[in-house]
């Protein structure tokens, strides 16, 4: 487990309670650069290790979390099969801290303000580690996708598409 000076965020408090294993990963932000690619190259780390946490709703304004490779893009209508909706959009980005506790840039899948139906992307079964956001920016969580599926109550599903 990870002991540190590192401010403790909703999610590496909750992997604490839960006993699961991770370690933390700090970098620099350039508030410009945001984007999971940026953070993989910062932490010199492949993108194919690198996930993103994305919000989306549907037309009854039911939250959904993708958790997908950060060089891929969600395929929303693969997302919104997998979720047994019609319809998904992405939840907009003002609309991100008020329903999850977190913040562009920082949303981790774990430690939500609520449990939403969570999915990761097929990908994460071809790597022994993998990065998501801890629930602030610059600051990236390392676990096995066995400790990741666990932690964020995630089923893993084929999401994605190429970009």
């Amino acid at each position: 487990m990870a002991k540190s000076k590192i401010q403790k965020t909703n999610a590496v408090r909750l992997l604490d309670q839960q006993k699961i294993a991770y370690s933390l990963r700090e970098y620099d932000i350039n508030e410009e650069h945001l984007d999971g690619v940026t953070a993989a190259q910062e932490i010199g780390e492949p993108v194919q290790k690198v996930f993103k946490t994305l919000v989306a709703k549907s037309m009854k304004n039911q939250l959904y979390v993708f958790v997908i490779p950060v060089a891929k893009e969600l395929d929303l209508k693969k997302a919104a099969k997998v979720a047994q909706e019609k319809k998904i959009e992405m939840l907009h980005v003002k609309d991100l801290l008020a329903n999850t506790g977190y913040i562009r840039g920082g949303c981790s899948p774990i430690g939500m303000k609520k449990q939403y139906p969570t999915y990761i992307d097929a990908d994460v079964s071809a790597q022994t580690e993998v990065y998501v956001s801890a629930g602030k920016r610059g600051l990236q969580l390392c676990m096995t996708p066995d400790n990741l599926k666990k932690a964020a109550r995630a089923e893993i599903v084929d999401i994605t598409v190429e970009i």
